[in-house]
């Protein structure tokens, strides 16, 4: 959110995005889809529960959404909802010198990391803290060495990155850390750099990189587990969060499945499953415009990413965002009765084997 981007034009399609060195490469592809959001956890109960609702960050836990929150009143307290988006309450204690944006992400019971536990950082420096699925417990997880400040909190779901916790900064500095709060260089993009995902299989030499997004220039780029970084050629106005469209998202019938995302400063919005249908093992990148926030489609063709152009609308400022599917529902449930209503564990136990066999993020490379 570092400069507040209100951008009047609203583009259906892209006519030309510059490409590599002095070149151009024209969206030839069609719209294959038009995503529609809905409130999922209104601003009034966030406002109730903490004294404001300056949305900036959500995540799932397994029994719960936790999200964060950006400057005003209760600015380091965290918040939480059930499985529906209602019952909002604060979610542990307010987090020691955290301001400005208060991103949060979810373990993934992979890599020595437990289930479902939140991590949790802010602009205001390197420090992560971790809290347990319950909001108790609360520590020091880790101090990153460099980066000015936390933009994002990510955990790779498969074997790319070793299942460990990746960390996005300020100064674009990315960082991987193992379940001891150990943290290494990763990579040094140069700029604030903050959205990213894992490529799936289906993007060829790119399969199981990352997909990191830098907001002030917008543009995308890959960085390997390696640490090789390789300009994408596509630049995206304000880029924010990055997100693959998972190939099996919505086949287990679980309507928690879709995509969760901060609409700054107002709510939680969500698009279901259903309303990705054409764009699985696309990237949708969106824009972090003042209103009316850009959604965009881009595909790999084989040889090159494409800029489908826009699939969508948030109503107002998109910040971070996560994909929920069968894979993630069954790597972060908490076995707490209460809170599994919605979930339908036959389902989950097919749909959980067959994403395992294939999983999205390659091997290693």
């Amino acid at each position: 959110m570092r400069t507040r981007i209100n951008l009047s034009l609203r583009y259906s399609t892209v006519c030309s995005v510059a490409l590599g060195v002095g070149g151009f490469l024209t969206a030839t592809q069609p719209l294959a889809a038009s995503v529609v959001f809905s409130t999922f956890i209104n601003g009034s109960d966030i406002q109730s529960a903490t004294g404001q609702n300056s949305t900036i960050s959500i995540t799932y836990a397994g029994n719960k959404f936790v999200g964060g929150l950006y400057f005003g009143t209760g600015n380091n307290q965290l918040y939480q909802s059930n499985l529906t988006g209602g019952g909002v309450t604060t979610f542990g204690a307010p987090i020691p010198g955290a301001s400005g944006e208060v991103v949060v992400g979810a373990s993934l019971n992979r890599g020595g990391f437990g289930t479902g536990e939140i991590f949790a950082g802010s602009q205001a420096g390197t420090q992560i803290y971790h809290f347990q699925n319950d909001g108790s417990g609360q520590s020091l997880f880790t101090t990153l060495p460099t980066g000015g400040d936390i933009r994002q909190i990510f955990f790779d779901p498969g074997n790319s990155f070793g299942g460990k916790m990746i960390v996005t900064t300020a100064s674009g500095d990315i960082y991987t850390v193992n379940s001891s709060g150990t943290a290494t260089l990763l990579a040094s993009i140069g700029e604030d750099t903050e959205g990213l995902d894992i490529a799936p299989s289906s993007w060829g030499p790119f399969a199981g990189q990352l997909l990191v997004a830098s907001e002030g220039s917008g543009a995308l780029r890959f960085v390997s587990n390696a640490g090789v970084v390789t300009n994408s050629g596509i630049a995206i106005p304000a880029a924010e969060t990055v997100s693959f469209v998972p190939a099996n998202l919505g086949l287990s019938g679980n309507p928690l499945e879709g995509f969760y995302v901060a609409n700054y400063p107002v709510d939680i919005q969500k698009a279901g499953a259903s309303q990705f249908a054409g764009l699985q093992n696309h990237a949708i990148v969106t824009s972090e415009d003042g209103g009316n926030a850009r959604v965009w489609d881009l595909i790999f063709n084989g040889t090159n990413l494409v800029n489908n152009g826009v699939v969508g609308n948030l109503p107002n400022q998109s910040e971070d965002g996560i994909f929920v599917t069968a894979e993630r529902i069954n790597d972060v449930t908490v076995p707490e009765p209460g809170s599994l209503t919605l979930l339908s564990l036959g389902l989950l136990t097919v749909a959980g084997m067959t994403c395992w066999q294939k999983r999205q993020t390659a091997p290693l490379l």
